[in-house]
């Protein structure tokens, strides 16, 4: 039985995230949002654990924490374009943040459940490029784990591990970046 499946290999070889400066509104409303969440979910998950969340910004909740974000990063040190880049980070139409939470657990590693939250991530990104949408994966100083737990409900052990910017693709073509030489960083055994 063939189960290739040339739509998703064209798909994951074309795949290009979309820079957040980039996108437009509107972004995935909360039936479609819920729809891509549902598709992330789908990852490895050793022992069954779901050691991850969501936490979804929208635009109003953007607009309250920009400034706060450009406080943050003003009162440790950042000069001036560091402020700006962050007052600017959440300029996105959403932003969904997924959180590793980690579980105690005697079988899975913690490093395990993190990879899980990452792969959330990729699906993520991915589930909204195939519906239509621009996205990326991104961190920054929102992600850090004081603003994280001040401003995102972060809490114990939990950690950002990627703020996913969702929106309208820009009409203009974004240029690849150049890809590696896989070649070069594979060795068989």
């Amino acid at each position: 039985m063939n189960h290739i499946l040339p739509e998703a290999l064209y798909f994951l070889r074309h795949r290009r995230s979309h820079p957040p400066k980039t996108l437009t509104g509107p972004g995935p409303d909360r039936h479609e949002l819920m729809n891509l969440l549902t598709l992330a979910a789908r990852v490895p998950d050793h022992g069954k654990l779901e050691p991850w969340r969501f936490v979804v910004l929208e635009r109003a909740t953007l607009d309250r924490l920009a400034p706060e974000l450009a406080r943050s990063v003003a009162d440790q040190g950042g000069d001036a374009a560091a402020v700006e880049k962050a007052r600017s980070a959440f300029a996105s139409p959403l932003i969904v943040a997924v959180v590793s939470s980690p579980v105690r657990d005697a079988k899975v590693p913690e490093w395990e459940q993190f990879l899980s939250a990452g792969n959330v991530c990729l699906s993520l990104v991915n589930a909204a490029l195939a519906a239509g949408f621009g996205a990326a994966w991104l961190t920054g100083p929102a992600a850090q784990p004081d603003f994280a737990r001040a401003h995102l409900g972060v809490t114990g052990e939990e950690r950002i591990v990627g703020l996913i910017h969702i929106g309208t693709r820009s009409a203009a073509e974004i240029p690849d970046r150049p890809r590696p030489d896989v070649a070069a960083k594979t060795v068989f055994l």
